[in-house]
């Protein structure tokens, strides 16, 4: 697959596939998208009361959301397990082509995105005490999860239109079994067909402000029966 470094309009870098004419991240900023979707709505809803958080990433791509997250193991010692399924690794040479150095300020935390990258796969790797990492080399149809395991989904997949096979209700029905009640799935999509997909599954759809250069973006929760 033929990748190109793009710029976004924060200043980071994204990864462009030409053959599907799809970004990885919003060409807005792609580190203000991780943040908000992921961390703010995602990670911290949830860490508002829990610290121990079972985390499972549908595409672990540049690895972003994951050097994100890796500062709440850190600072607020929350014990992070965050699993994430990737068919396609990219190659270190591309993750260096990425230089997230120039918005990773801290020389730690930068050091640990390496690791991240160079941790082998399908097999549970603690990168600090608090955070242990199992990049699964899977795809999402592939991957079957334990029942009712994880606090948070990162769903982080290309657009519908770009690969509606991973946006499908019986996906979604299966994500749904795989959340703990009181669990979340989040997402920067809002279509509608999305939309109507999580509550088939049974997940309480919440509509939230979206990251710049979006209006909207989902968090589903699964009920607290």
């Amino acid at each position: 697959m033929h990748l190109e470094i793009r710029q976004t309009k924060d200043g980071s870098n994204t990864l462009y596939v030409p053959e599907l004419n799809e970004h990885y991240h919003s060409v807005h900023g792609a580190l203000q998208e991780s943040q908000h979707v992921f961390v703010k709505h995602g990670l911290e809803h949830v860490l508002s009361s829990k610290k121990d958080i079972k985390i499972l990433e549908v595409g672990f791509g540049t690895g972003l959301n994951a050097i994100l997250t890796f500062p709440f193991a850190l600072a607020q010692k929350a014990f992070i397990q965050y699993d994430s399924l990737e068919k396609y690794p990219l190659t270190q040479d591309v993750v260096e082509q990425l230089h997230f150095e120039k918005f990773i300020l801290n020389p730690e935390l930068l050091d640990y995105f390496h690791q991240l990258h160079k941790a082998p796969w399908n097999e549970p790797v603690n990168i600090i005490p608090y955070f242990t990492l199992q990049k699964i080399h899977e795809t999402l149809e592939e991957f079957v999860p334990p029942h009712s395991y994880y606090d948070i989904v990162y769903f982080d997949a290309f657009a519908p239109e770009k690969q509606p096979e991973l946006w499908a209700d019986e996906v979604f029905a299966k994500l749904y079994k795989a959340v703990r009640p009181g669990g979340v799935l989040v997402t920067y999509c809002a279509k509608g067909s999305f939309k109507r997909s999580l509550k088939a599954a049974g997940f309480e759809v919440e509509a939230l402000p979206g990251p710049p250069g979006k209006r909207e973006m989902t968090r589903g929760v699964k009920p607290v029966v």
